[in-house]
C-alpha cells in the first residue's frame, strides 16, 4: 500500500538480547515489524500452494479451493500489510502510540491463527476457522480508532470506516462460503478489492507526489487534490455499479473515467523523472496498474475480457506493486536505514511486475497459454517475497540501527 512518510520520535531502543517470545524484543516494538514478515512469509508459501492445488498435484486435508485462495490473498496478505502501515503511520500521524509489545503480539498471533484455521478447519470445524479469521480486522482496527479519535485526527478516520467495510465484506464471504446467504464468493472478495484500491489511490494522490520531488532531482510533480477526489468519486461510483450488477451502460463509462483520472494524476506527477530511482518508479508504476485496471473492468462490462483479467490487474499490478514497493521503503526508514534500493530491491519490483503480465496473460491469452503463464505469474510472485523475506528479515528482526524506538 502506499503511505505516508512516518519518523519516530527519539525514545530508548527496545531491551537488547530479549528473546523473541518476549513483549520487548525487538519485532514486537512497532505494527510493520511483525506483518511486514508475515505477510511476506505467507505471500511466498501460499501462491505455489494454490497452484499445485489447482494442478491436481496437492494430496492431504488441506483446505486449498478458489474460494480459499481468493480470500487469503486479500482477507490474509494484504489486510496483514494494511494493519502494519496503519499501526506505524498512526504513530506518525497521531503521536500517540499504536499496539506494540504483548498487544502486538496477541494480534499477530491471532491473524496466524487466522490462516492457519482457512487452511486446515473445515466441515464441522468451518464456522469456528471463519469466527477465527473475522475477529482479527476488527480487533485491530479499534487501537487505530482509538489514536485517531484521542488526537483529533479527523482527516484519516475515513479509514476506519473503509476498514469496517472490509470487516463486513470478509463476513459476507464466510456467510456465503457456510451456506448461510445466497451470495457468489466472488462478490465479497471483489468489494474487498475495490475498497483496497480505493485506499491505495486516496493515500497515494496524497504522498507519491512528494515521494517524487524527494527524491527524483529536477522533478517538479503537481498534486491536485480536486483531481484526486474525482478520481476517488468515479472509482467509488464504478464499484458500486459493478458490485450491484448494474448494465454495461452505467459501469463501463464509470469505469473509463476512473481509469482515465487515475492515469491524469499520475501523469501530473512526472512518472518519467523517477526512471533511475526504483523506490519511485515501483510506485508510479504500481499506480498506473489503477487505470489498466479499471480499463479493463469497462471492457468486462461489455463482456469483451474476463472480470479477472481487470482484478488482477489491480492486485497482482497495483496491490501487489505498491505493497512490495512500501514494505521496502518504511522498512528501510524504519530500521534507520538510508532510503536507497539496490539490486535486491530492483530484483524484488520487477518480479512483480513481470508476475502481474504473465498473470493477465493467464486471463486473456490462448488456451495452451493458460497453465504456463499462471506458473510462470505464480514463480515472480513467490521468488519477489521470498527475496523480500531473505534480505528484509534480519531488518525486521532487529532493533534500529540508529537506537531509537521502532
Amino acid at each position: 500500500m502506499a503511505i505516508t512518510p512516518i519518523s519516530e520520535p527519539s525514545s530508548p531502543a527496545a531491551a537488547p538480547g530479549a528473546a523473541p517470545w518476549h513483549a520487548r524484543h525487538a519485532v514486537w516494538q512497532l505494527g510493520f515489524r511483525p506483518f511486514y514478515l508475515l505477510a511476506a512469509l505467507f505471500a511466498a508459501v501460499s501462491i505455489p500452494l494454490w497452484l499445485a492445488s489447482y494442478a491436481g498435484l496437492l494430496q492431504g486435508g488441506l483446505h486449498v479451493g478458489l474460494g480459499w485462495h481468493m480470500h487469503e490473498m486479500v482477507f490474509g496478505f494484504a489486510l496483514a500489510v494494511i494493519v502494519g502501515f496503519l499501526y506505524t503511520a498512526g504513530r506518525n500521524w497521531t503521536g500517540l502510540p499504536t499496539p506494540h509489545g504483548a498487544p502486538l503480539m496477541a494480534l499477530a498471533g491471532l491473524w496466524l491463527a487466522g490462516r492457519m484455521a482457512m487452511l486446515c478447519l473445515t466441515g464441522p470445524l468451518a464456522p469456528m476457522a471463519a469466527l477465527v479469521d473475522w475477529l482479527f480486522l476488527p480487533l485491530a482496527t479499534y487501537p487505530l480508532y482509538r489514536v485517531l479519535r484521542r488526537s483529533g485526527n479527523t482527516r484519516n478516520l475515513f479509514l476506519v470506516g473503509l476498514l469496517a467495510l472490509l470487516a463486513l465484506a470478509n463476513g459476507l464471504y464466510h456467510a456465503a462460503a457456510l451456506g448461510w446467504l445466497s451470495l457468489s464468493l466472488f462478490l465479497p472478495v471483489q468489494a474487498a478489492i475495490l475498497i483496497i484500491v480505493l485506499i491505495e489511490s486516496v493515500i497515494g494522490a496524497r504522498v507519491i507526489p512528494m515521494f517524487t520531488r524527494n527524491g527524483a532531482p529536477g522533478s517538479t510533480p503537481v498534486a491536485s487534490p480536486k483531481r484526486a477526489l474525482m478520481a476517488a468519486a468515479c472509482m467509488a461510483l464504478a464499484s458500486i455499479a459493478w458490485l450491484a450488477g448494474a448494465p454495461a451502460w452505467a459501469t463501463a463509462p464509470l469505469a473509463l473515467a476512473a481509469g482515465a483520472m487515475s492515469l491524469a494524476n499520475l501523469l501530473a506527477w512526472q512518472p518519467r523523472r523517477t526512471l533511475r530511482v526504483p523506490l519511485l518508479w515501483i510506485l508510479h508504476l504500481s499506480y498506473a496498474w489503477i487505470g489498466i485496471g479499471f480499463a479493463l473492468l469497462a471492457l468486462a462490462s461489455w463482456q469483451l475480457l474476463p472480470a479477472s483479467a481487470a482484478f488482477h490487474a489491480l492486485t497482482v499490478g497495483s496491490m501487489a506493486g505498491l505493497i512490495i514497493g512500501m514494505m521496502t521503503r518504511t522498512t528501510l526508514g524504519h530500521t534507520g536505514r538510508p532510503l536507497k534500493a539496490g539490486r535486491a530491491e530492483a530484483g524484488m519490483y520487477w518480479l512483480v511486475q513481470l508476475g502481474a503480465l504473465a498473470r493477465l496473460l493467464a486471463a486473456v491469452g490462448p488456451t495452451p497459454s493458460v497453465l504456463p503463464s499462471l506458473w510462470a505469474a505464480g514463480l515472480c510472485w513467490s521468488l519477489a517475497f521470498a527475496l523480500y523475506v531473505l534480505v528484509y528479515a534480519p531488518y525486521l528482526w532487529r532493533a534500529r540501527v540508529d537506537g531509537r524506538e521502532g
